[in-house]
């Protein structure tokens, strides 16, 4: 828990529950998992979620509720971005929906702040966020009022408006899996993060299910993806029919105009720490290029580790000549600096009202 952080995409972290378990790749040099087995491995949200597998801290998979902190962000009079569970994933399999419920009871509660989700569960995410009317009715409706929201249910929005959503992606197999599922949940905005960014992703050619792609970041209305792949000047196939023909054959897309379920935000990183494998400049400058052209907002965090040297040299005199040698160097987090080509990109999407 923090009310300030050093995480430049945000402005607070909130940790009501912390603990996971590692998924995929990107997760192997987790921030988190390692401050859990070390500087925070006596500390009662820590104790006992890590454990030592070939000399490394992993985590365990437990996971904890930590009551203590829960409505700390009902406390903060001053509007803030927070980061909720940044040592933990909310849509983790072992967090029960009633520990959800609370969560998203107290965002529900603080329309001040910006709560920004993070998760490389979208599927458990996705399921969750669903059936709105009975978690209104029940778990979420419970916790709101126990809390003490005084209005009527029926008046609580959905999505939160000031709930975004995101995916933590380290490459295209991993952007295949995780995009898809969270442009299918709703969401105020939906978001990536590709830290640490492990390989070459293109937004606009996502697989969707093995035979078709769409493109994240723009997207295509239900009206074009029929015209294009259904004739129906040949097959006499209408709208609605091929959107039930294409749900039922196993697509993810929304049931509704896609452009309102894309992406709204796209964050990049590379990766730090003893171990930080590293990130190609061209990897980080397709994903920007892609935005611009799209009009999403990009926000380049930093290199991580390794940079190219004049990377490093631009970040502490902004006034140096920026070189064109894409050959990487392990400068270190700091003198490697978040200029991306000699700019620095801190980009957010507009708050809704």
């Amino acid at each position: 828990m923090a009310d300030k952080t050093h995480i430049q995409w945000t402005d607070a972290t909130w940790n009501p529950i912390t603990g996971c378990s590692i998924v995929s790749k990107g997760c192997a040099n987790c921030y988190a998992m390692q401050l859990a087995g070390t500087r925070l491995r006596d500390h009662s949200s820590r104790q006992g979620l890590t454990h030592q597998v070939n000399g490394n801290h992993v985590w365990t998979g437990d996971v904890r509720f930590n009551e203590q902190w829960l409505t700390q962000p009902l406390t903060w009079s001053k509007p803030r971005r927070i980061f909720v569970c940044a040592h933990g994933d909310l849509f983790h399999e072992n967090v029960p929906d009633e520990w959800i419920d609370r969560v998203f009871a107290v965002m529900a509660l603080a329309p001040r702040h910006t709560f920004q989700v993070l998760t490389k569960r979208p599927e458990r995410m996705r399921k969750y966020l669903a059936p709105f009317d009975s978690r209104r009715a029940d778990g979420l409706g419970t916790n709101v009022i126990t809390l003490g929201f005084k209005g009527s249910l029926e008046t609580l929005p959905w999505p939160l408006p000031n709930v975004w959503l995101g995916v933590s992606v380290e490459d295209q197999t991993t952007a295949n899996e995780r995009v898809p599922l969270l442009v299918a949940a709703p969401a105020a905005v939906r978001f990536i993060s590709a830290e640490p960014l492990l390989g070459p992703i293109d937004l606009t050619d996502v697989d969707i299910d093995g035979y078709s792609t769409m493109n994240a970041l723009k997207g295509y209305s239900w009206r074009e993806v029929w015209e294009s792949d259904w004739a129906p000047e040949s097959t006499g196939v209408s709208l609605d029919e091929a959107k039930e023909a294409y749900i039922e054959e196993g697509g993810v897309w929304p049931p509704t105009d896609s452009r309102a379920h894309m992406l709204g935000w796209v964050i990049v990183g590379g990766e730090s720490g003893a171990k930080a494998r590293p990130m190609h400049p061209d990897w980080a400058r397709s994903l920007r290029d892609q935005c611009a052209k799209a009009g999403v907002p990009f926000f380049f965090k930093q290199w991580g580790e390794w940079a190219p040297v004049d990377a490093g040299a631009v970040g502490r005199n902004p006034g140096a000549e920026i070189q064109t040698s894409d050959e990487l160097h392990r400068l270190g987090k700091k003198a490697a600096g978040d200029l991306l080509d000699g700019v620095q990109h801190h980009n957010w999407p507009e708050v809704r009202s």
